[in-house]
C-alpha cells in the first residue's frame, strides 16, 4: 500500500478548497500519455444526510476537490443516507466495493472490531487537534489501517467537529440518580458510560433523532454541536442543552476506501486523495470552529434554549464510568489493547504541553478586560 503525502499537494489542496470554479467544467482530461488519461468513476455513500451542514458538507466539498486537482481524472459521485444505503451499512457496502468510497464514524462499527469505538471518539479523550496529531505523527493512523486492512478498507480522517455538546434532555438532571432508566441517543463507548450508571444507550441515525425525541421514543440525544442541532431542529423537542461534551471531545469522521478500489489508482491520484482527505479533514473543524458560537447564540436568546452545566457530582460519576469503559474494552482483545496504549501515552504527553500552552494561554487570555 502507498500512503504518502507531499507538501506541496496538501498546499495545494487548501488552495483550491477555497476557489469556487466548478471541477467538471475545469477537466480537460488531456494529460501527456495514455495510461494517466484513464477517468476513474467511484460512487460514495455516506451515513448523514445530503449537503447537512458539516457532516454532510465534508464528501461533497471532497469530491468537488479531487475533481479539481486531478483534472477531472477522479470523479466521486456523492449519495447521502439511505438514498444508496441505509446510514449503518456504509462500512459493508464500501467492503464489498458496492461502492468505491464512504464517509462515517468507525464506532458505529464495534460489531465488527471492538477496537474501531477507538478511531472516533472516548469519553475525556483527546481534543480534535491532539487526535490529528495522534492520527498523522503519532502512529494512530498505522494502527487505524492495520485494524480496516481486514475488511479489505483504507481509511483517512474525514472531519472532525471539535468539542462537542452533552446533548439534549426532555427533564433537567441534578443528579447521578436522574440518569437512571434515561433512554438516551448516545453511540459509542459514550453509551457504554450511560449503561453503567443505570440509563439506556441507543444508537439511531441523523434522520431519526427528531422524530424519536418528539414522541417519547428517546428522553435525550446527543448528536453534535450548536450548528448541526439546530439544523436539526433539536430545540423544537427538547428544553435543556447541556455541556461538556464528555463524550466526544475531538470526534474524527472517516473517508473509507475499498482496497481494490484503492489499488487500481495510478499513484498521482493516490496522492491527491491523501492531500484532500486531509483538507477536507482541517476544512470541516474550521467550519464548525466558525460557526458554533453563532449558532448557540441563536439558540439561547431567539430560542429561548435553557443552556445547563452538568453538575459535579455528574461529571464526577461520568468520568469514574469512562475510566471503567475504556480499560474494559483494552482488556477485550489485543489489538484494542494496543491501540489503547497508543493512544493513552499520546494523550498524557501531548496534554502536558497542552497544560502549559493552550490552557495556560486561554487562563491568561480571559483574565484580560478588554
Amino acid at each position: 500500500m502507498r500512503i504518502r503525502l507531499p507538501l506541496l499537494s496538501v498546499v495545494l489542496a487548501f488552495g483550491l478548497l477555497g476557489c469556487g470554479k466548478d471541477p467538471a467544467a475545469s477537466a480537460t482530461n488531456d494529460p501527456a500519455d495514455g495510461a494517466s488519461a484513464k477517468v476513474f468513476k467511484w460512487k460514495m455513500v455516506t451515513a448523514y444526510p445530503k449537503n447537512f451542514p458539516g457532516l454532510g458538507l465534508g464528501p461533497e466539498n471532497l469530491a468537488k476537490l479531487v475533481a479539481r486537482m486531478s483534472n477531472g481524472r477522479l470523479q466521486i459521485k456523492v449519495y447521502g443516507a439511505n438514498e444508496l444505503v441505509p446510514p449503518f451499512e456504509v462500512f459493508d457496502t464500501v467492503s464489498a466495493g458496492t461502492a468505491e468510497m464512504g464517509h462515517s464514524a468507525a464506532y458505529y462499527w464495534t460489531g465488527k472490531s471492538p477496537a474501531a469505538a477507538f478511531f472516533t471518539a472516548v469519553p475525556f479523550g483527546m481534543t480534535a487537534q491532539e487526535r490529528n496529531g495522534w492520527l498523522h505523527y503519532g502512529g494512530g493512523m498505522a494502527l487505524w489501517r492495520e485494524l480496516y486492512a481486514n475488511f479489505n478498507l483504507v481509511p483517512f480522517a474525514g472531519g472532525n467537529t471539535g468539542v462537542q455538546m452533552g446533548g439534549w434532555f426532555n427533564k433537567e438532571i441534578n443528579s447521578v440518580e436522574d440518569l437512571k432508566g434515561l433512554k438516551m441517543r448516545i453511540p459509542g463507548l459514550g453509551g457504554d458510560v450511560l449503561n453503567r450508571l443505570g440509563g439506556t444507550s441507543v444508537t439511531l441515525p441523523g434522520s431519526e433523532l427528531y422524530t424519536s425525541m418528539q414522541t417519547g421514543v428517546i428522553d435525550a440525544v446527543e448528536w453534535v454541536s450548536p450548528y448541526n442541532d439546530i439544523a436539526l431542529g433539536l430545540h423544537q423537542v427538547a428544553g435543556y442543552y447541556y455541556y461538556p461534551g464528555w463524550q466526544e471531545a475531538g470526534p474524527n469522521l472517516e473517508f473509507t476506501v475499498n482496497k481494490q478500489a484503492w489499488d487500481s489508482l495510478p499513484d498521482d491520484l493516490q496522492a491527491i486523495v491523501e492531500a484532500a482527505t486531509r483538507a477536507i479533514n482541517q476544512d470541516m473543524l474550521d467550519e464548525y470552529t466558525a460557526r458554533n458560537a453563532d449558532a448557540l447564540t441563536e439558540l439561547v436568546e431567539q430560542h429561548g434554549v435553557q443552556l445547563r452545566a452538568f453538575p459535579d457530582d455528574v461529571m464526577a460519576a461520568i468520568a469514574r464510568e469512562s475510566v471503567a469503559v475504556k480499560k474494559d474494552l483494552a482488556s477485550s482483545d489485543p489489538f484494542s489493547r494496543r491501540v489503547y496504549d497508543s493512544m493513552s501515552a499520546f494523550q498524557t504527553k501531548a496534554g502536558a504541553y497542552g497544560r502549559i500552552s493552550e490552557q495556560s494561554y486561554m487562563n491568561a487570555r480571559d483574565s484580560v478586560a478588554d
